[in-house]
């Protein structure tokens, strides 16, 4: 960030201050403390991205993390990416761009299947500005509507002032489909047509302006500027290393590749694969289908590569809960969580949610939707009540009334499924340090869990603290034994010394007598 944008703070205070009087103030103190904070962070993605060295499979791994299916969609993108910043990296010379093609690319499939999501992470991962936008917000420059140039401003936006950045950024028009205009369009075509013609001067390369003339607060920081420096600095950002990604859900594109391809095609296709006809015929999506569609020529050819998202099956969903670091339900944890409330899933419960968002047929969004109408009177009424912790079951999803009821006659019901499923957790932590494999029957956890709420301390803590001050001896017991599962229940758990003692005799006597 440069010292003319850090000094804009006063500027406007003084600049103010002179039209309105003194009762206009600014917190530059706070201002320069998050200035700092975000220039910190603008250089760290500066040096992520200028230093890109990311290989596909690497971006693929990462995707996988949290996005769930779409596997070729995830190594076509993968490739993708790592071609196009690799391509600035080792291109110095402009002879390097002249006959270099540049892989913006075109996503296609339903809503709610992780087309988005899959950018973003991406974006995240190699630290270049993201900005998205649906296309039917734009029109041709002169009409009512968004200017396209915009996008390419917003980045600069996203990247904390720092133009370089932004030119290394990535462009997501959604809903591109929607300006697929008919041959058959009487009239000038403002929201079809036109807004292509604008999109592909950015797909290849040109200036923009870093200030609108519709930008009155770009307007007003230029008059500022003059009036301080007598100058105004006109800054452009170039568009050349900017990749650009389209995508909508293309609905009717399958009937013009059917119609191309034959229906002969089809079926041995089919046949051969057993996959289904819609993702069969997406895959096979050409430059001719996408013009035929309603994309001029030069458009559909500054999209080279084409990237095709399945539908989110009740399995998918599922997985999508259970696997993903950015499952929904972490935000329903947060949620309860704000009221003391701890709330768990379990596998049948998170079938039931599945089986239910795979219904409404918006993909993934769909989660939200059905987590929201299960959830929402529970959100009401426990903050309220002794509820502590409750548990998601097929059976909750299948009657929420009668299950919130018993939670508010019996706060306590789900306790004993909760500490089990506590000390299950706690079983497989001590398995990693001691290399032991120890369980809890319920007495022994409730032993545990009333001394550690004695000392007033988180129970995975205590029960670590716990069991560290016997290290020695679960180590040996963990070399002596023969990989068995031992058992702590209520009695032996009281003198666990004397407990692993007689464990590791008995399997000193087991390995000796073999």
């Amino acid at each position: 960030m440069s010292d003319d944008t850090k000094q804009t703070p006063e500027d406007l205070q003084r600049f103010l201050q002179e039209k309105m009087g003194n009762t206009i103030k600014i917190d530059l103190k706070a201002h320069a403390q998050q200035a700092e904070e975000d220039a910190q962070a603008v250089e760290a993605n500066r040096h992520k991205a200028m230093n890109f060295n990311y290989k596909p499979r690497e971006i693929k791994e990462y995707l996988d993390r949290f996005v769930i299916r779409q596997e070729d969609a995830k190594k076509v993108l993968s490739t993708a990416i790592c071609d196009h910043y690799h391509h600035i990296q080792n291109s110095p010379s402009e002879d390097d761009w002249r006959d270099y093609k540049k892989q913006n690319i075109v996503l296609i499939g339903p809503t709610g299947v992780g087309k988005t999501y899959l950018i973003q992470n991406i974006a995240r991962l190699i630290g270049v500005p993201f900005v998205k936008a649906d296309a039917t917000k734009y029109s041709e420059t002169g009409y009512v509507g968004g200017d396209v140039e915009d996008l390419i401003r917003e980045l600069v936006t996203q990247a904390g002032g720092d133009i370089q950045l932004a030119e290394y950024g990535i462009v997501y028009v959604d809903e591109i489909d929607k300006i697929a205009s008919s041959t058959n369009t009487w009239g000038k075509d403002v929201s079809g047509h036109g807004v292509q013609r604008n999109l592909l001067k950015l797909m290849e390369e040109t200036e923009v302006p870093l200030k609108s003339a519709q930008d009155v607060i770009g307007q007003m920081q230029s008059l500022i500027q003059f009036q301080t420096r007598g100058k105004v600095d006109k800054k452009t950002i170039n568009t050349r290393n900017i990749l650009f990604i389209v995508s909508g859900a293309f609905s009717g594109l399958t009937e013009i590749i059917k119609k191309r391809i034959g229906s002969k095609q089809i079926g041995f296709m089919q046949e051969k694969t057993g996959s289904n006809q819609d993702d069969l015929l997406v895959d096979q999506v050409r430059s001719v289908d996408m013009i035929e569609y309603g994309f001029e020529a030069e458009f559909a050819g500054r999209l080279p590569v084409v990237v095709h998202c399945n539908h989110l099956s009740a399995e998918d969903l599922f997985n999508i809960m259970k696997y993903s670091e950015g499952s929904i339900l972490k935000q329903y944890k947060r949620d309860f969580g704000a009221y003391g409330i701890d709330i768990y899933f379990t596998d049948d419960g998170m079938k039931a949610l599945a089986e239910k968002a795979a219904g409404e047929r918006t993909g993934a969004r769909g989660l939200m939707t059905v987590c929201e109408r299960t959830f929402r009177d529970f959100k009401y009424f426990l903050p309220d009540s002794d509820v502590k912790a409750f548990v998601v079951t097929d059976k909750l999803i299948a009657d929420r009334e009668t299950t919130l009821n018993d939670l508010l006659t019996d706060p306590g019901r789900d306790a004993a499924w909760v500490l089990k499923w506590k000390f299950k957790k706690i079983s497989k932590i001590l398995s990693r340090e001691f290399g032991v494999d120890l369980s809890f029957d319920l007495d022994a956890a409730r032993y545990l869990s009333e001394l550690a709420a004695e000392k007033d301390e988180d129970l995975q803590d205590f029960s670590e603290a716990y069991f560290r001050e016997f290290q020695h001896a679960l180590i040996l017991l963990a070399s002596e034994g023969s990989g068995s599962e031992y058992v702590l229940d209520g009695k032996n758990i009281k003198s666990l010394g004397e407990t692993l003692e007689a464990w590791i005799k008995e399997s000193y006597r087991d390995k000796n007598s073999q």
